[in-house]
């Protein structure tokens, strides 16, 4: 450590994340660098890393990816207006997630479309009695 670098430029990558409200929590955020969605300059970063200005994080956040630029390093956490001051995504990112946002739009996944997944052991037998007694008058004959 040089003496013109200050402990107010060395922030680790897990607290610059949740100080610029891409995750809710520092934990949260720390898992997701642990699962390997968080890549600093095209390398898989772990935790404890340090952020630097101009820096490219690549992260995901379910279905959407980005690509953002560090503009300022802080480790506080603000409000909306001065966790977006802190980065700028680039134009491809941004490009990439509309266009995957209008494909999942314009082709939906089957499998979303359930509400629940399979039938509990309570809503199987509610099934079976509604066959069982819901035979008509004229399926008697």
């Amino acid at each position: 450590m040089n003496s013109t670098t200050t402990t107010a430029d060395r922030v680790r990558l897990d607290k610059w994340l949740w100080a610029a409200r891409f995750f809710k929590t520092r934990s949260l955020s720390a898992e997701e660098i642990a699962k390997g969605r968080v890549s600093v300059n095209g390398q898989v970063a772990k935790a404890s890393r340090e952020v630097r200005m101009a820096d490219r994080i690549g992260l995901r956040q379910g279905h959407v990816s980005r690509t953002i630029v560090v503009l300022v390093v802080s480790g506080q956490r603000g409000g909306a207006e001065a966790a977006q001051t802190l980065y700028d995504e680039t134009a491809e990112s941004v490009a990439l997630r509309t266009q995957q946002a209008l494909e999942r739009r314009v082709n939906a996944d089957p499998a979303l479309s359930f509400e629940q997944g399979r039938p509990t052991k309570r809503n199987r037998r509610e099934l079976a009695d509604w066959n069982r007694w819901s035979a008509s008058v004229d399926e008697v004959k």
